[in-house]
């Protein structure tokens, strides 16, 4: 029998929307938190005192593992990033045109400095 008369949906399957990570699934785990600490890789062992300090410095959590081995690289993007996180910009509202003036004279603003 031919499938036309017996279709049921879509034929091909399709992917779930989390399995090609196109929507963040885990979005309320906070990296760095006691929960989900971060995982940073150093080379050196001073350098990885200075990282301890760095993180017990900005109150995070962090697994700091020392690499030793010939041609290790150093992973610290997770920390550099929390650390360079920008802060959130408030700008003030401009008076209306039929406010008092900001600048202190008394008269309204579309007079004065609008």
């Amino acid at each position: 029998m031919s499938d036309k008369f017996f279709y049921k949906g879509r034929q091909d399957a399709r992917q779930h929307h989390t399995t090609y990570g196109g929507f963040q699934t885990k979005a309320s785990q906070k990296s760095g938190s006691r929960k989900f600490p971060l995982s940073l890789v150093v080379t050196s062992d001073a350098r990885k005192q200075e990282v301890e300090a760095q993180v017990a410095e900005a109150g995070l959590y962090a697994e700091v593992v020392l690499d030793t081995r010939e041609g290790a690289t150093e992973s610290i993007n997770e920390l550099t990033v929390i650390l360079n996180k920008g802060s959130t910009v408030t700008v003030d509202k401009l008076p209306s045109r039929n406010d008092p003036c900001t600048c202190g004279s008394g008269v309204k603003f579309k007079k004065c400095c609008g």
